[in-house]
């Protein structure tokens, strides 16, 4: 990573982008630009989560499963890696535990 760009890409983001000899499989900079992108959105979702279940819009799971199933959309510009990655994300953000997301990458392994 260059001096110029000190984002810290973690590594259960880069593995996203990562073949099995662990080179990237897209060029930095548009890992970095995904990354910067799901991160905003994972922040974003967190007060909307937030107040959901506040309301008591279903439970935590359910309501993490449904941000998923929005982002798992081929029409939403996210890949299903990156839908998971997001939604792990806002469960973290949230302290709530992850539900087991369909089609997600990590499981398959």
């Amino acid at each position: 990573m260059s001096d110029e760009n000190q984002i810290y890409l973690p590594d259960s983001f880069l593995s996203l982008y990562r073949d099995a000899r662990q080179r990237l499989t897209a060029p930095l900079a548009e890992v970095r630009a995904r990354y910067e992108l799901c991160e905003d959105l994972a922040q974003q979702l967190d007060e909307h989560a937030r107040s959901r279940s506040i309301h008591a819009h279903g439970s935590e799971p359910e309501l993490l499963l449904r941000y998923h199933a929005g982002l798992a959309d081929a029409a939403s510009g996210f890949s299903a890696a990156e839908a998971a990655w997001v939604v792990k994300r806002l469960s973290e953000l949230l302290g709530w535990e992850c539900p087991d997301l369909p089609g997600d990458p990590a499981r398959e392994t």
